[in-house]
């Protein structure tokens, strides 16, 4: 018991331990959409893209949550319009504007005089520096993004499930994935801070992707997505404090830990080692 309670008599834990708290859990349900519509590139691709959004508000003295939030939201449609309106694949846009959005973060980077932390805390994390202004923005996005995910859930279901049914059936569905992608940009901008530009996909996907282990049910999987995202914030922000490790990476090495787990309990594995025991038992059976 001491082991969980002594590093709560630090502030900036405390700090810590609810933005984790936020974070994996608002990850982990976005991060459901993505895994199933396997946009699990697109995750990465915006977590760098918004780099430049983030130095082009330094630059104006903006405020860099918003500055980053414009640039990713901007990206993540043009994403969207490019690979609905020419023969591009959607990875290939993705490819493209990530790296040119990033390179630009670099380029204008390079005009900064003096190399400033704050600018590395968003590439790498740093959990432990968030304040209680971070706090408020954090959880004023995560509960925007929830609302929108609460009002359009069947909706967004529907579409991710079956696209051309949902279509066919008056579901906007162009509309739902500019809508998805834009709460995806507001998702990375809320967890960069926590994990950084660099970890920041790993969030999106791997709870989600360890859900999809254990369950076929949408609820459920969101419901064990989340339950990951937590679990893997709080035990890595343990970690981090005990081992002296970086809080992202810990954060991240958690998830990671759990989706292993996930796939040697996976029902779906044994009701496939099932089968083959079973075809085995019948072949030598037969012979």
């Amino acid at each position: 018991m001491h082991l969980i309670i002594s590093p709560l008599a630090n502030d900036f834990m405390v700090r810590a331990l609810i933005a984790a708290t936020l974070i994996g859990g608002v990850c982990s349900i976005v991060g459901v959409y993505v895994v199933l519509r396997n946009m699990s590139f697109i995750g990465d691709g915006l977590a760098h893209a918004s780099f430049a959004g983030i130095v082009i508000a330094y630059l104006l003295k903006f405020d860099l949550y918003i500055g980053g939030l414009i640039f990713t939201i901007l990206t993540a449609l043009g994403i969207g319009a490019v690979s609905k309106r020419s023969e591009v694949s959607l990875d290939t846009t993705i490819g493209v504007f990530f790296t040119a959005a990033f390179a630009l973060g670099i380029a204008l980077m390079s005009h900064v005089q003096n190399y400033v932390i704050d600018l590395q805390d968003f590439l790498f994390g740093n959990i432990l520096a968030i304040d209680r202004r971070d706090i408020l923005i954090i959880a004023a996005l995560t509960a925007g993004i929830l609302i929108v995910v609460a009002l359009l859930y069947k909706e967004l279901l529907f579409a991710s499930f079956d696209p051309v049914s949902a279509g066919a059936s008056g579901v906007p569905v162009d509309a739902l994935t500019y809508v998805l992608l834009a709460i995806l940009a507001v998702t990375i901008i809320v967890s960069l801070q926590a994990a950084g530009i660099v970890l920041v996909a790993a969030l999106l996907v791997t709870p989600a992707a360890t859900a999809y282990q254990l369950t076929n049910r949408f609820g459920p999987m969101m419901l064990i997505s989340a339950i990951v995202g937590v679990a893997s914030g709080i035990v890595g922000l343990y970690c981090s404090y005990y081992f002296n490790v970086a809080s992202g990476a810990s954060i991240v090495l958690v998830a990671t830990a759990c989706f292993f787990a996930a796939m040697v309990l996976s029902p779906k594995r044994r009701s496939l080692l099932t089968a083959l025991l079973d075809a085995r038992r019948t072949a030598i059976r037969v012979r």
